[in-house]
């Protein structure tokens, strides 16, 4: 595949995310939407099946992603060198749900579509995918299980806490969020308890409530 090809493929791509955000609080998170949101951004039919095989999972990880880079732009003029881990935290979680809020309308519908039993395996990678890029700007180079760890439990306050962002606003979501902190910086005696099963039923529990807009 040649560079023009994928500049191509990325430049499509993310005009139909640019069209499915205008669409999605109107029509939700599906196929249909989908449909015409590429048909919006000027694609062929063929052409939406060529740069989002799968569809509405397609659209929804270039969205998580699309926050996920908002963050690291938002990030990039602050040294994590010189902040406390605990600060480090707070900062790259805030910037990731500020991205996340400039769309919330759409956001909701994103979370509806994520919260549905098949789409937990995405939900999941992709929550885990943002708690691994925050980790990662804040410095962590761990390479053993305290690498899983970290990025578990850090998932599960992400999701939670922009389930409480989109809500019940800023000050209740930072409340919640500094509460929280205190668990990763009592990480060790955390670990201990963590379950596999535990995060998946936080992610789940905050997609739905981010949902239907309950804190």
């Amino acid at each position: 595949m040649t560079t023009e090809t994928l500049d191509w493929a990325d430049n499509a791509e993310q005009a139909v995310l640019d069209a499915a955000l205008a669409l999605a609080p109107t029509l939700g998170w599906n196929a249909g939407m989908l449909a015409r949101a590429a048909a919006k951004a000027g694609l062929s039919r063929g052409e939406a099946m060529l740069v989002l095989p799968n569809g509405p999972r397609d659209l929804a990880a270039l969205l998580s992603a699309r926050h996920d880079h908002a963050a690291l732009a938002a990030l990039s003029g602050a040294d994590p060198a010189g902040l406390k881990m605990r600060e480090r935290i707070r900062q790259g979680v805030e910037a990731r749900l500020d991205a996340a809020d400039a769309d919330a309308p759409a956001v909701r519908r994103w979370a509806g579509f994520l919260s549905l039993p098949h789409n937990m395996p995405l939900a999941l990678r992709l929550t885990w995918d943002s708690a691994d890029v925050i980790w990662r700007w804040a410095g962590d180079t761990a390479t053993d299980e305290n690498h899983y760890s970290k990025r578990a439990i850090l998932s599960g306050i992400l999701i939670a806490t922009l389930a409480i962002r989109l809500s019940a606003g800023r000050e209740a979501a930072s409340a919640h969020l500094a509460a929280r902190i205190d668990n990763v910086m009592a990480f060790e005696k955390w670990k201990a308890g963590i379950k596999p099963g535990d995060v998946a039923r936080d992610i789940a529990g905050a997609l739905g409530r981010l949902r239907y807009g309950r804190v």
